[in-house]
């Protein structure tokens, strides 16, 4: 049975990681293949220059994104065939730390191994990808003290959280993954209540949106939707990088969040167009349904390590003496992947469904279709975004659709002018 299921797992685990190597590759050719030529529906909007820089910065992201999945598959294979696992359960065991302790100093070191093992590519990513292309403005200084505060940040509250996990899960019969789901939904609620005002600010600067005619218009457009929140805030995005963006932070009053890159460079109609889409997706309840559906993917994971908790041939496969709660929870972390990465492609579909919804409700509240097309080119064009993507590529893996996609969708929507 033991090696029923190693072949099994490495039968999933090289599907998927053949899978996700095809597809990039075919998406890599596909960009090269194009010469970084400008897009005909685009031609007059996005200049030769950054066509070809956006094909550049593509090819240099999707090869850096092809040695690092090579490298984070060879890494998970070996820590699940080297013994190492075993190996850390019988050492803690030695010390006898307590059941409870154990179960949270396995996971913790866990975690950070493999986040240690995957800050090479974080490096060069921002000091080297980054820089060619002008986009980061973070020193060294700055990075090391953003990973030092997140490694902070996940002791404070990953290990009172871990503690949290063992005991529902030891103390609460043979339901304990429905009580402990109803603790992780808590416990999630908390944090999206807490990270606008405590942990955001630990990273990032947030001012109020200065008085003048792009607040104004934006508190209008507010108004005129309905939409409570908890006010207009720029954040220093630019100390760290030259991309722009906008976003919402909470769950019934959100905070709404502007990067200084995007006020510098947009006009107001622009900026406007751009709230107004992610006013859309609030009124659509857009971020509530993705919670609830992370929430529903919990469960059914919770549900499936409760079956594999209780049964042995997991654990002897993987060179564990004896089922246990840490090593259930290790080998589902590193492993489940592989059998669920089909679902990529569906729940990318769902997210581009809303952002077309939520473009259309862009065009209705703010009436300025064109000003939202201009400034999605606009943050394509300065972000870089791919104007090539293979269709394969992007129906599995874009949770956005296309710059021409949307561009399409924009004229036939309802009040933009172009519809028929």
């Amino acid at each position: 049975m033991t090696a029923i299921v190693v072949l099994v797992f490495l039968f999933f685990f090289f599907l998927e990681y053949g899978v996700e190597t095809a597809l990039l590759v075919l998406n890599l050719r596909h960009v090269a293949g194009a010469g970084g030529a400008v897009p005909p529906p685009l031609a007059g909007r996005i200049d030769a220059a950054t066509a070809l820089r956006s094909r550049d910065y593509t090819l240099a992201n999707g090869r850096l994104a092809l040695l690092q999945g090579s490298y984070g598959a060879l890494l998970t294979l070996a820590v699940l065939f080297s013994g190492l696992l075993p190996w850390l359960d019988g050492a803690l065991g030695s010390l006898r730390l307590g059941t409870a302790t154990h179960f949270v100093a396995f996971l913790a070191i866990l975690s950070a191994v493999m986040a240690l093992a995957g800050l090479p590519f974080g490096l060069y990513r921002t000091f080297v990808v980054e820089v060619r292309f002008g986009f980061n403005r973070t020193t060294f200084r700055l990075w090391l003290a953003d990973r030092l505060k997140g490694l902070l940040l996940a002791g404070v509250l990953g290990i009172p959280l871990l503690y949290g996990v063992h005991a529902f899960m030891a103390r609460t019969g043979r339901l304990w993954w429905v009580w402990l789901f109803g603790f992780l939904t808590a416990f999630q609620v908390v944090m999206l209540w807490l990270y606008p005002a405590l942990i955001a600010p630990l990273f990032n600067k947030f001012s109020p949106l200065a008085e003048g005619e792009l607040r104004a218009r934006l508190e209008g457009l507010a108004r005129d939707a309905g939409f409570r929140n908890r006010g207009l805030f720029v954040m220093d995005a630019s100390r760290r990088s030259g991309h722009s963006n906008a976003y919402f932070t909470g769950l019934f009053r959100p905070r709404i969040v502007l990067f200084d890159t995007l006020v510098e460079r947009m006009t107001v109609d622009e900026a406007a167009a751009v709230l107004a889409h992610e006013i859309g997706h609030f009124k659509a309840h857009h971020v509530h349904r993705a919670l609830l559906l992370g929430l529903a993917g919990t469960l059914a994971g919770l549900w499936v390590v409760s079956l594999l908790v209780a049964w042995p041939p997991l654990f002897q496969a993987f060179g564990f003496a004896g089922p246990s709660f840490h090593a259930t929870l290790a080998l589902f972390s590193l492993g489940g992947g592989a059998f669920t990465f089909f679902l990529s492609p569906v729940t990318a579909w769902l997210s581009r469904r809303h952002e077309y919804q939520a473009d259309r409700f862009s065009v209705r509240l703010a009436r300025a279709p064109e000003a939202l097309k201009a400034a999605l080119v606009k943050l394509s064009g300065e972000n870089l975004g791919n104007l090539h993507p293979h269709p394969w590529y992007s129906r599995w893996h874009y949770s956005h659709p296309t710059l021409l996609e949307r561009l399409a969708a924009i004229d036939l929507a309802p009040g933009s002018g172009g519809s028929t």
